[in-house]
């Protein structure tokens, strides 16, 4: 971004709004805005509290395993909707269906059905992130050339080697990007389902400090749920960068 001529780095948008929260805070305009430097401050308690501890270990068991389940069905998926046509008109409809709903009012649905648990959260995980990843991964297989899979065969390749050595390599950068997508998705399908589901987790968290006004403890749990979510998703795009030279590949 440039204005007057001058380029402005990125981080001085993070830092305007910082300066700006920091304001309000101190001027007592909203109550539910404390300063930014006491929020930053209650940081270290809360992450160094048991409490803490004992929530973020259950709340990243359960977006770990609803990730890697959205993973394992979400590209299989994405590779069929991608390589047939039929399979692509039986489940397209529906997967855009699940983009574009409010999922979080299928939370009490996914209650009933699995109960009150662990599971429930973690379905819940998979439902947010799974359509990204099979959306995604449909767009990298429809991409990939003909010509690519038609030199595969000429070299005597068969279906298996051509769905694992060409298609599913080419179409990689657009798989981790629906990983990249999936994983913000899921994060925030970890904490609605806490929330929703039984208070469980961060999800307890939210709610004890809301109910009780700790307004600078609620917001240092914000920024470090956003931190995760931020944090892995660089990772997964990191990867996207590594592997980049695909896309190249595929399109020369």
């Amino acid at each position: 971004m440039t204005i007057a001529g001058y380029r402005i780095p990125p981080l001085a948008s993070l830092l305007f709004w910082a300066v700006i929260w920091e304001i309000v805070g101190h001027l007592g305009i909203v109550f539910l805005f404390p300063p930014l430097s006491s929020v930053v401050m209650e940081l270290g308690q809360v992450v160094g509290s048991s409490t803490f501890l004992g929530a973020a270990w259950m709340t990243v068991e359960s977006f770990v395993l609803g990730l890697l389940l959205a993973i394992a069905v979400g590209v299989p998926m994405g590779l069929l909707m991608g390589r047939f046509n039929a399979a692509d008109k039986l489940l397209g409809m529906w997967v855009n269906l699940f983009v574009s709903a409010p999922l979080s009012a299928l939370v009490p649905i996914i209650m009933i059905l699995f109960g009150m648990g662990q599971a429930t959260i973690i379905v819940t995980v998979f439902m947010f992130a799974v359509w990204i990843i099979v959306l995604d991964t449909r767009a990298g297989v429809r991409d990939v050339p003909n010509s690519l899979n038609e030199m595969a065969r000429s070299f005597g390749a068969s279906g298996w080697q051509q769905l694992t050595k060409i298609t599913l390599l080419a179409a990689l950068p657009e798989i981790l990007a629906g990983i990249r997508l999936g994983v913000v998705r899921g994060v925030k399908g970890v904490v609605i389902g806490q929330l929703l589901v039984s208070i469980v987790g961060l999800g307890e968290l939210f709610e004890l400090y809301s109910r009780n006004f700790l307004m600078e403890e609620f917001w240092a749990l914000t920024l470090i749920v956003f931190a995760f979510a931020l944090g892995a998703a660089e990772l997964i795009a990191i990867l996207e960068r590594k592997i980049d030279f695909y896309a190249g590949v595929r399109h020369g």
